[in-house]
């Protein structure tokens, strides 16, 4: 068990120190290429709601995507801060700048007194973050298991998504368990769907 432990730091610290070397210029080209093929991306175009999270240290950033999907007028839903139990608590944004609030961790979450609450049964589609994939659709997070609860929440028609720089993307990650895997994921240079 500490083998496996010590190869996901081992992962982790390889590919933050890639992601560190990239110029601020490099992650921006980056980043907007992600962008532009998730909104060429089917699954996300047909999608009626789409649970998306706020950004957090070492996440890709989301503030254009929803932004822009809200322009579309696309159903978008964020998770409220877990607590201890790490409930799943949705709910649906219609305004960026006037639905969210920051939480006593200073993330920006949906205002609960504004937002409506929503059902993880509607989501057709959840962008999942992550610090590291690999082909298979293995995911190695941020070690405080919320998503690892989440994607096994989720309607089995649900498609999970990982938007990634393609430097995240690695030969191979042990899993736990193959549930906890992601469907497709979204780099700067191509859709890996899971083998």
């Amino acid at each position: 068990m500490d083998e496996i432990k010590e190869a996901k730091e081992d992962i982790l610290g390889n590919v933050t120190k890639t992601i560190e070397n990239l110029s601020q210029e490099e992650q921006n080209e980056k980043q907007k290429k992600i962008e532009a093929n998730l909104f060429d991306f089917a699954n996300f175009i047909e999608s009626n709601i789409t649970f998306i999270y706020t950004q957090k240290a070492g996440e890709f950033p989301t503030e254009n995507i929803i932004r822009k999907a809200l322009k579309f007028e696309k159903g978008i839903v964020l998770p409220v801060d877990p607590g201890p139990q790490k409930s799943i608590k949705l709910y649906k944004i219609s305004d960026y700048d006037n639905d969210l609030v920051k939480n006593k961790n200073g993330f920006l979450e949906p205002d609960t007194q504004k937002c409506k609450r929503f059902s993880l049964e509607d989501v057709s589609i959840a962008i999942i973050p992550g610090l590291a994939f690999d082909d298979k659709g293995g995911r190695l997070g941020f070690g405080d298991k919320f998503y690892l609860k989440l994607i096994t929440s989720l309607p089995e028609t649900c498609r999970k998504v990982a938007l990634a720089y393609e430097e995240q993307i690695v030969d191979h990650l042990e899993m736990d368990s193959k549930k906890y895997t992601v469907d497709i994921i979204i780099t700067d240079k191509r859709i890996i769907y899971k083998i």
